[in-house]
């Protein structure tokens, strides 16, 4: 198959494809081919190179383009109909074609079979029949812009299967004639086809009179005063007698076809060129010298007349009175069978017509029945997991509060076994009292651990990761879990997706897989752990209402246990749910798994069959960026330090519990009760390193606004957020927001100290004292290090934001980066930063766009502008702020930096 270059056809198309080669070719309406869109290209393109007669028409002119075996059709037409409005091409057939046309643009794909259709040929117009489709053809934006139709000319089958038609009606005439010359009339009134009768009543009227012809004519107006036309002949070669108006005043005609009476003639001439004596000059009757005649009205049974026979003969007197009455009884009986023929005909068109239309109902009624049926039951499986979901949404809500208050008792519980071990450590009974409480404390901490994960409530750090070396990495830990007696194979797909999810919650996820199919094996088995790409589709999603179509990467876990019942699967996620024994399980195991998948957008689906074993699939969204280096920040050893620390806390145990910790540790603790009584501490000029706020508290100001304004205060503030429960507050998408640190209740006395540690070391502002209340944020020494200066990156790019940041961390800058002004905007909302980075042409809001809404927001903030151009949109708006222009070194983006701090404008 050939492929579309630069905008020319390549080698192949035909003598079509060489006049679009062209670059004198503009498609018409389309334009040039290099600026067509891709879907007509391809289309084209498949047009071009078939060998079946193909068209397309496309735009809002319908531009017509057709394939070399598609010129035969009209070849008077081409090369000039190529690229023309479809309308002005078919001009002479639109009329016929325009329905057509406007339904299949409105999505309507037709088919049509021998349909005929007068074509205009070799200057005239001619009877040909078509067969062929139109099938709608959408664009990039999914809207119908065009059709494409194959066809396919059978005027010569058809034709030839109307003559083999002729021949047999032929033939069985002839076959009939011959019976009815025998009986005379009394066949007729056997005969129910009205183009056989007439031919078969002159046969019969020339055999039973010994006429030399005979001639049936119907009563029927020609449309200018009436003339009657001959319908059947019989005794001459029909060549040799014209078809001739008949005047109504004649005297032979004209009573006949009134219904008068006979008009019966037995010596006359009534073709003048035989003698001059004839009364009907001017009254051409063929080649035949007509001497005697006889004209015989036929009547309907209403009395109406229908038309008339007509008999001559070349000698005089050949028509008897018996031969009279014979004709007279034939007219009658001809008359009776062509209206039995007309009533048939009728009745016939009327039952096929019904029966097209009961069989078009019938099938329509089939076809209804059948998608009402498919939807309802679409529907009802919808409903269901709508149902579902909603009743697992409502138990997570549930447990989600309860988790909270459950974490705050437990945290008030640790806190104070942990300052009490201290006290007694002398006593080794008491200490392994005091240890087993802590263990309780730290099962209970699990326990609540899990029911955040299943009401989606749990604060993710999700990271893009690669899950096939993440599995690979657990495959020693899965081994030892499930014991040697259970066979565990991994299968890891090549070109493996990444995704973005919390890396500790997917090991945790699959951990539980592995042990609740450890405990459904009962024995030996097989467990096999398989990673793939996946694309779940929208038809999918129409059954599944809580899954979005895309594409995802599928971890699935196979076991070879026992397998679940309908009933179980239904409430396998369900928290607190196990078919195990008593004490062998909380069943929260598949509720916590179920609300991690949730909550960081993804599905999860149980195939099982009782004895066949089960298997889990969980469906976490794929992610376009380069995998994220994962550190390890448990391995620093626990300290303390002299830094002031303020902790608002609302629980008035945990805050007593939480104070005396801290001031163990070393630490200079001032305490508040809630958001608004730690900003009269913030604004009582006393100097705090780190803020250690509760995230959910009672009261008009909550944890982020609090942040933002003791940021405001104190902008060398350091802060960390604490809750067993964070609802929407710092938590969105199920994500921490970025540039936020999250501690989790319960935590112990170490993974306190750490934490607190790790946020004041990478936090710019500790190392500095500040200059008083009110000042603005960012506002440090000018020519300070790079420690001191919190950076915003803002670039659209994945892979030129990720490497910019790591150059800016590398150099020492506090680094949060986003990839739209968007997020930004939202980032500065509970973040203060000093400089920002962006990139000038964002997608959605443009760079100097965020610039000023951050100026607006953070009137002393930095700016360096990044962009390929040499100058800044509207620099004037923005003062101080530095152009950087890429491509950059690392070192042009620190110097850029370097500038942005010094320029950036006093508050």
């Amino acid at each position: 198959m050939t492929r579309l270059e630069d905008g020319v056809w390549p080698r192949g198309g035909g003598s079509i494809g060489d006049i679009m080669r062209n670059s004198g070719f503009g498609g018409c309406s389309l334009g040039p081919v290099k600026s067509w869109p891709a879907s007509l290209r391809h289309i084209v393109e498949l047009v071009l190179n078939s060998r079946q007669a193909n068209f397309v028409v496309w735009g809002p002119e319908l531009a017509f383009i057709y394939n070399d075996a598609y010129v035969p059709i009209f070849p008077e037409r081409h090369p000039g109909a190529l690229g023309k409005p479809f309308a002005e091409v078919w001009s002479d057939i639109w009329p016929q074609f325009e329905p057509i046309v406007r339904a299949a643009l409105q999505g309507e794909s037709q088919l049509f079979e021998e349909l005929l259709i007068p074509m205009r040929r070799d200057g005239r117009i001619e009877d040909t029949w078509f067969t062929f489709s139109y099938t709608p053809l959408r664009d990039e934006a999914g809207a119908i812009a065009g059709l494409l139709c194959a066809t396919m000319e059978v005027s010569a089958q058809v034709i030839a299967k109307r003559r083999e038609r002729h021949a047999l009606e032929e033939l069985r005439l002839k076959s009939e004639a011959l019976s009815i010359v025998n009986t005379a009339g009394a066949a007729i009134t056997a005969e129910l086809n009205v183009d056989r009768l007439t031919k078969i009543a002159v046969d019969a009227g020339v055999a039973l009179t010994g006429a030399e012809f005979g001639a049936f004519f119907y009563n029927v107006d020609d449309g200018e005063g009436g003339s009657y036309m001959l319908y059947a002949l019989s005794g001459v070669d029909r060549k040799n007698f014209d078809k001739f108006p008949m005047p109504r005043n004649t005297k032979v005609f004209a009573p006949t076809f009134s219904g008068e009476c006979v008009v019966r003639s037995d010596d006359i001439l009534l073709d003048p060129r035989y003698g001059q004596n004839a009364p009907y000059s001017g009254m051409p009757m063929g080649h035949l010298p007509v001497r005697s005649y006889l004209a015989v009205p036929v009547k309907s049974r209403s009395g109406a007349v229908i038309g008339g026979l007509f008999f001559g003969h070349a000698q005089p007197g050949r028509f008897t009175d018996a031969a009279q009455a014979s004709l007279v009884s034939l007219a009658g009986q001809a008359a009776v069978a062509i209206d039995n023929a007309r009533l048939l005909r009728a009745a016939e068109l009327e039952i096929a017509r019904r029966s097209s239309i009961e069989d078009k109902l019938r099938k329509l009624n089939e076809t209804l029945e059948m998608r009402v049926a498919s939807e309802i039951a679409e529907r009802q499986q919808a409903e269901a997991a709508l149902q579902q979901s909603q009743k697992m949404e409502s138990i997570g809500k549930l447990t989600g509060g309860v988790a909270h208050d459950f974490n705050n008792l437990l945290q008030v519980i640790s806190g104070n076994l942990q300052l009490l071990g201290k006290d007694i450590s002398n006593d080794g009974r008491a200490k392994e009292r005091i240890s087993n409480a802590l263990a309780a404390v730290e099962r209970g901490s699990r326990l609540a651990s899990h029911l955040l994960a299943f009401g989606r409530r749990q604060p993710l750090e999700p990271k893009v990761v690669n899950i096939g070396r993440l599995v690979a990495g657990m495959d020693d830990m899965l081994r030892r879990a499930l014991g040697e007696e259970i066979e565990v194979e991994t299968m890891v797909s090549g070109g493996l997706w990444n995704t973005f999810a919390d890396p500790i919650q997917i090991e945790n996820a699959l951990l539980n897989l592995a042990i609740n199919s450890r405990d459904a094996i009962e024995g030996s088995g097989k467990l096999t752990v398989e990673v793939g790409n996946a694309f779940l589709d929208d038809s999918y999603s129409r059954t599944h209402p809580e899954v979005s179509a895309g594409q995802y990467v599928m971890l699935a876990v196979t076991d070879t246990g026992s397998g679940m019942t309908p009933e179980v699967m239904a409430q396998a996620f369900e928290p607190f749910f196990s078919t195990k024994p008593e004490g062998r399980g909380t069943g929260l195991g598949l509720s916590m798994v179920y609300g991690f998948v949730k909550q960081s957008g993804g599905h999860v689906k149980i195939y099982s069959e009782v004895g066949e074993g089960t298997t889990v699939k969980l469906y976490l969204p794929r992610s376009f960026q380069t995998e994220d280096r994962v550190a390890n920040n448990e391995a620093a050893p626990p300290a303390g330090g002299t830094e002031t620390i303020l902790v608002a806390e609302d629980d008035e145990g945990v805050r007593a519990t939480v104070v005396e910790m801290l001031t163990d540790l070393g630490y200079h603790v001032l305490k508040a009760r809630d958001g608004q009584s730690a900003l009269t501490v913030l604004e009582s000029g006393a100097h705090i390193d780190l803020l250690f706020t509760d995230v959910v508290m009672p009261g008009p100001l909550k944890s982020p606004e609090l942040a933002r304004m003791a940021r405001e205060r104190q902008p060398n503030i350091a802060v960390l957020h604490t809750s067993g429960y964070t609802e929407n507050s710092i938590v969105h998408g199920g994500r921490l927001d970025p540039g936020l640190d999250l501690v989790s209740k319960p935590y112990t006395r170490d993974a306190l100290a750490r934490k607190i540690r790790h946020v004041l070391a990478s936090s710019a502002s500790h190392r500095q004292a500040t200059t008083g209340p009110g000042t603005a944020p960012g506002t440090t020494s000018r020519e300070g290090t790079h420690d001191r200066t919190r950076l915003l990156l803002v670039e659209d790019d994945a892979f030129i934001r990720m490497d910019m940041a790591e150059i800016l961390q590398d150099l020492g800058y506090d680094v949060i980066d986003a990839e739209s002004g968007e997020q930004a905007v939202e980032i500065l909302t509970h973040t203060a930063v000093d400089i920002i980075v962006a990139d000038v042409g964002l997608p959605g809001m443009s760079g100097p766009a965020f610039a000023a809404k951050a100026r607006e927001r953070f009137p002393s903030v930095g700016l360096v502008f990044a962009t390929g151009n040499n100058h800044i949109p509207d620099a004037s708006r923005f003062s101080g702020s530095v152009l950087l222009l890429k491509p950059f070194s690392s070192s042009a983006l620190d110097q850029a930096v370097k500038t942005a701090v010094r320029q950036r404008p006093i508050a």
